[in-house]
């Protein structure tokens, strides 16, 4: 089975994906996360294939993944000491069916037999797989193991010059033939042109940015930006909430706030470029997340927010174009304002509002 972007599928039960894990709670070194069970017998499209990923455990770099996809299904921390990253989670193929193999989400008695004892050979429990996800040991802080965390293990390297991978971004529906053009074409001016060298890349940029304007395209994305080196960028604390409405600032705006490519640590990435001045919801704001490289769970100084449909598309990622991992783009809220709201926009968030309470109050009842 090889599914593809768009393809409906079914969440096997818990049943038959317990009888394909190890004692580990792995597939092929792959984790499945206690959370996913909650989706067991439902039926969602697939949202890209995970035939390649990034790796953010070692220096970045692209990697392959053998029989996956991506759903629009996130991880929620729960099992995970509450962080808050909300990757999008990698599910095997075996884990899934197509719609078409099955008519109805309802397994019969006579098949759930089969797998609970299927689950039984395979020596995998639902305990074992929540054990799974963590180590203790006395005196030391807690080591959480995540699909993010243990990427290594279940995918192998993968060349940005394997022009494979870049066939299957478009047979597989992943990336239209526009989205890889234009990420050739800027490849292509970074490498050529030497758009990076001290000698060609002030030139260069301007070409670039003169062509993009003509074009409604974006400007050149990896510029610096304007605060000296030694001196302390600026920081603002808008106390941003779920729901809130914002603003991206403008790019130059944002050059203005960062130190190289970095506001008080944190990276201001090329993928963050297309979102500027566009406007969206808070989403979520993050303070804790698991490092991928030590497991641990980590506190940010600073919070960071979370935008609602804003994440890195590998849109000029260098070696990991096209990655289908969609991880969320942080932001610093120096580089957010807040938009006040249009009262029929408020009216409308309120009348949904009253309809969940009143559905809420119903099932209770």
């Amino acid at each position: 089975m090889t599914l593809s972007a768009d393809d409906w599928v079914e969440v096997r039960s818990k049943e038959e994906i317990l009888a394909t894990l190890d004692k580990n709670g792995r597939l092929e070194e792959m984790p499945f996360m206690p959370q996913m069970f909650q989706y067991c017998g439902k039926r969602f499209k697939v949202y890209k294939r995970a035939h390649k990923t990034c790796d953010t455990v070692n220096p970045v770099a692209g990697r392959r993944v053998p029989d996956a996809v991506h759903l629009s299904l996130r991880c929620d921390g729960k099992a995970y000491g509450g962080c808050q990253a909300a990757c999008l989670l990698f599910w095997k193929e075996a884990w899934l069916k197509p719609i078409k193999e099955r008519t109805t989400s309802a397994i019969p008695r006579s098949e759930d037999a089969r797998n609970d004892h299927a689950a039984v050979i395979s020596g995998c429990s639902e305990e074992d797989v929540l054990r799974a996800t963590h180590v203790q040991r006395p005196g030391e802080p807690t080591i959480y193991r995540c699909q993010a965390t243990q990427l290594p293990d279940f995918t192998a390297p993968l060349a940005s010059w394997d022009v494979r991978q870049y066939v299957e971004d478009y047979t597989s529906g992943n990336a239209g033939l526009g989205r890889i053009f234009a990420g050739f074409a800027y490849l292509g001016w970074y490498h050529l042109a030497l758009a990076k060298r001290r000698r060609l890349g002030r030139p260069a940029r301007w070409l670039y940015d003169q062509f993009q304007k003509l074009v409604g395209g974006l400007p050149y994305p990896r510029k610096l930006g304007t605060i000296p080196y030694g001196q302390r960028t600026p920081v603002a604390d808008l106390n941003l909430q779920p729901g809130e409405l914002v603003r991206v600032k403008s790019y130059d705006e944002i050059l203005a706030t960062l130190e190289g490519s970095r506001n008080r640590g944190m990276f201001f990435d090329a993928e963050l470029v297309p979102y500027c001045g566009g406007t969206y919801r808070v989403l979520d704001r993050v303070s804790t997340f698991i490092d991928e490289k030590t497991g641990i769970l980590t506190m940010m100084k600073t919070p960071a927010v979370i935008l609602e449909g804003a994440w890195c598309q590998s849109r000029f990622s260098n070696c990991r174009m096209f990655c289908p991992r969609a991880i969320y783009c942080w932001w610093r809220e120096v580089w957010l304002e807040r938009v006040a709201e249009p009262p029929a926009a408020i009216a409308s968030r309120r009348d949904v509002g009253s309809q969940s309470d009143g559905a809420k109050t119903l099932e209770g009842a």
